[in-house]
């Protein structure tokens, strides 16, 4: 069986930004052109991340399309679920098919750094977090002696980090979440965070987001500036 190091969180409905997903998946939305997917899957490429599991749900026919009539620069794997499982649930389903240590990525966020640094890190869980100060949405982690403090739901007030929208894990941390079916990751990353097995790796340059109708507007302007491939 092959084995995936990544995988892409692409499952849910995008209500915050309903006039772009009433009849289209939110990755699909188009920047330049192209859909959202096809900037993060060439992303991924140039970081030499050549295999990848796509996990769909809403509207997912569009997006198997899609890939399958497009998408020929990088191995994908769709993954769709029959009902809705929550991100931890959607890893879950996938976790036979990844490799021990794999990305965990958010369909609607678009990375800005050399991921490959993060392969050096040799922890149980690793969060790509960038100093927010609740300037690009809430932030939600903060650094005490070193570890990561992650709160997704109820963040401390002297929180001034976020969650990037990517995170490098080894496949054993879903061993306490076995017996769950649907479930958000952020759960179990506010688990990690508690028993000190978070690590944070910090990124100087901003993040970009398309769940948001602010994201998709300041991911509009950043693609046409910065469209190189």
């Amino acid at each position: 069986m092959k084995k995936y190091n990544g995988i892409i969180l692409s499952g849910g409905k995008g209500t915050r930004v309903k006039a772009y997903t009433k009849r289209t998946p939110k990755c699909l939305i188009r920047f330049n052109g192209k859909p959202f997917l096809y900037h993060q899957l060439k992303y991924l490429k140039n970081q030499k991340i050549n295999n990848v599991i796509l996990s769909v749900g809403y509207l997912s026919n569009k997006i198997i399309k899609y890939v399958k009539k497009n998408i020929d620069f990088i191995n994908i794997k769709i993954v769709k679920e029959d009902r809705p499982l929550g991100t931890g649930g959607a890893v879950k389903k996938s976790l036979k098919f990844l490799k021990n240590n794999f990305f965990i990525l958010y369909g609607d966020s678009y990375l800005n750094f050399d991921l490959n640094k993060m392969l050096k890190e040799k922890n149980l869980s690793t969060m790509a977090i960038f100093k927010n100060n609740n300037k690009f949405d809430k932030s939600n982690v903060r650094i005490k002696k070193k570890i990561i403090i992650y709160e997704k739901n109820k963040p401390n007030k002297k929180a001034n980090y976020i969650d990037y929208g990517v995170t490098y894990v080894k496949k054993s941390i879903f061993k306490s979440v076995l017996s769950k079916s649907k479930f958000d990751i952020s759960i179990l990353y506010e688990e990690l965070s508690k028993q000190k097995l978070l690590k944070g790796y910090i990124v100087k340059k901003r993040f970009y987001e398309i769940g948001s109708y602010n994201g998709i507007k300041e991911f509009k302007e950043y693609i046409l500036k910065n469209e190189t491939y």
